[in-house]
């Protein structure tokens, strides 16, 4: 019987420290630098007290290895309002993108326009269910951001015209290729 209330006593105490990471990461109200301190310290005191848990050490091990690969970028949503904190959360702002888009066009699938340009309706998408986006909003943009974002965009279409055109008819696509790189060698 002893051995059951001593490995109870380890199991308690790891999940007490998972738990109070939990806690810590859950605290909405403190900024990144507060969190950022308290869960460093909880860390390591589990370090410090890896022993005290016996068999459940290599799993404080296994926690203390993702937490510290995690850890550059795990504080941006403290200091970052209407940012989700949990992929939970980012899942669902996705999924209610896609519920949105569906119920607009009537398509099942992603629309060919969501892949091509994702990166920026997404992004335009969430924040103008987060706020209101105003005419001065869209006048303080960077020109020159804006610029390389459509001349990317731009980029992914031509490269998306040209499978569909090599699929559609291979032999004159290739021959196409080809007589651009004769021209390019010759001289001008």
């Amino acid at each position: 019987m002893e051995i059951a209330g001593g490995a109870f006593a380890t199991l308690y105490l790891a999940f007490g420290w998972v738990h109070q990471a939990a806690h810590i990461l859950g605290q909405v109200d403190l900024g990144a630098v507060a969190i950022r301190s308290q869960l460093g310290g909880l860390l390591g005191a589990m370090q410090r007290h890896r022993d005290a848990v016996g068999d459940l050490g290599s799993g404080v091990d296994h926690f203390l290895k993702v937490s510290r690969s995690y850890w550059p970028g795990l504080f941006a949503c403290y200091d970052t309002s209407d940012l989700p904190r949990t992929n939970n959360d980012l899942e669902q702002a996705f999924g209610s993108h896609r519920y949105h888009e569906r119920r607009a066009c009537g398509r099942k699938g992603a629309s060919p326009s969501l892949v091509l340009r994702g990166s920026a309706r997404l992004i335009a998408a969430l924040a103008s269910r987060t706020r209101e986006v105003s005419a001065a909003d869209l006048a303080a943009a960077d020109p020159e951001k804006w610029k390389r974002l459509r001349a990317e965009l731009e980029e992914r279409r031509l490269r998306r015209v040209d499978r569909r055109r090599f699929r559609r008819d291979h032999d004159s696509y290739l021959k196409d290729l080809e007589t651009k790189l004769i021209q390019s060698r010759l001289p001008a």
